[in-house]
């Protein structure tokens, strides 16, 4: 008898084993899946705001302003960093009127035209979700072309004062054309980049973005950009360094040009009042880069999320076409290589970094806690909570019951349904709660 008692509390206690190894694990998951996400898209905006867009229903050339909010309210971008932008109009057009439609959580820093040169009208700029992020400083690097502007964020995270995380974000525009002595203007724009390099703290991150106008890995400013003795390293997040320029093998990243004619399009702005604004050719050349130090490829504060990068819009089967081909369909809809062809001369190029830390913001709205302790028979009743989605898992880690908790100060999710035993309460963007559900 004592032997069989034995054997039974073996087994219970292997039960028990298994069902706490199941609850770590669980928790191990929902660790994973509270890690942070900035979302970053560089976009050469085509003269933005003088360049119109043909609009049928009106029979009139408009601004395309709606067209780039389509464009963004399915990116959501964190930081949007653009280049061709003409003015302070178009500036605040965009915080106004793209982003901040619904939301005032996007922020823009200081405005300031081209100062290397007496030419103002192409500008590079960005945007930022202000929930996610402080900007902390701007500057430019004066070139013999074009400005490169630079703005230092500091992530706002719960641990800002103990570990902050800082990222630099260089924008930046090279002069274009392939002849060489426009291949020599881009490499003295870019050792003005690299030499800055040593005045950055070690410890920040990196990105280092915009219309880069390289035909291949080859060219001499990309060789000095990527060179490994460099203060800091800089490097291509995809690993797809070669000869872009009319080359097949490389069609899924090309981001200029996605047109084939550009009647849709009235160029307003400089000296010509008429006309039609747009490279032609299709899609042939990788002009668009979002590049990144080697610490932010694998650091845990933050680190590129490999497979986020793409040139939007690209599914890949548009070399030498037009981006709203019907034959170069795929994972981006008809609808959204609508939008882009109606945008711009370039696809946009995004990809995500990710830190371990908790943005404050999510903080702040993530402390749900039980009112009656967490033991229940029939009504969990939980404080503190928004608008947001739940699930309930067993011990054993599987789902037994999910649902939308309503914004109130006080909400009751019925588990009368639940057999007694040990559950976790998993809210989005907030810590699981762990109750046990017992007999009425």
């Amino acid at each position: 008898m004592i032997f069989i008692k034995n054997i039974t509390y073996s087994l219970i206690s292997k039960k028990n084993m298994l069902k706490k190894i199941a609850l770590i694990a669980l928790l191990i998951v929902f660790q994973l899946q509270a890690q942070e996400r900035i979302k970053l898209m560089s976009y050469n905006l085509m003269h933005f705001p003088s360049t119109y867009v043909y609009n049928v229903a009106s029979n009139s050339f408009v601004d395309r302003s709606p067209t780039l909010k389509l464009i963004t309210d399915e990116v959501q971008p964190d930081i949007l960093m653009v280049c061709e932008l003409q003015n302070q109009t178009g500036a605040n057009a965009i915080l106004d009127n793209v982003l901040n439609v619904g939301t005032d959580k996007y922020a823009m820093p200081t405005f300031t035209y081209n100062q290397s040169t007496t030419y103002t009208d192409l500008n590079q700029f960005l945007y930022y979700n202000s929930e996610k992020l402080t900007l902390e400083n701007q500057s430019v690097l004066t070139t013999a072309i074009r400005d490169i502007n630079n703005y230092t964020f500091l992530l706002n995270t719960v641990d800002k004062d103990t570990n902050p995380i800082y990222l630099e974000v260089f924008v930046a525009h090279l002069k274009a054309s392939i002849d060489t002595t426009n291949q020599q203007k881009r490499l003295d724009m870019i050792n003005v980049f690299t030499s800055n390099l040593a005045s950055i703290p070690a410890s920040h991150h990196i990105v280092f973005a915009g219309d880069f106008n390289f035909y291949t890995a080859s060219e001499p400013g990309y060789q000095e950009l990527i060179d490994p003795t460099n203060a800091i390293k800089i490097v291509d997040p995809i690993d797809q360094e070669g000869s872009w320029h009319i080359n097949g093998v490389y069609k899924s990243i090309h981001t200029q040009s996605p047109l084939t004619d550009n009647n849709q399009f009235s160029a307003n702005y400089g000296n010509n009042n008429a006309g039609s604004d747009g490279v032609l050719g299709g899609l042939d050349d990788r002009f668009d880069f979002i590049m990144i130090d080697e610490n932010t490829q694998t650091s845990t504060d933050l680190h590129y999320v490999t497979g986020t990068y793409s040139a939007f819009g690209n599914n890949g089967n548009c070399y030498n076409d037009n981006i709203d081909d019907t034959d170069c369909d795929g994972f981006y809809s008809q609808q959204t290589r609508d939008n882009l062809a109606n945008m711009s001369d370039h696809l946009p190029v995004v990809m995500e970094l990710e830190t371990s830390s908790t943005f404050l913001g999510n903080s702040l709205v993530t402390m749900p806690q039980f009112m009656f302790g967490n033991v229940v028979s029939d009504v969990l009743t939980i404080k503190n909570v928004s608008t947001r989605n739940y699930i309930i898992y067993n011990d054993l880690g599987q789902k037994v019951l999910s649902g939308k908790l309503d914004a109130n100060a006080e909400t009751r999710i019925a588990v009368s349904s639940l057999s007694n035993g040990v559950y976790m309460l998993k809210i989005v963007n907030a810590e699981p709660l762990k109750f046990i559900k017992t007999g009425s």
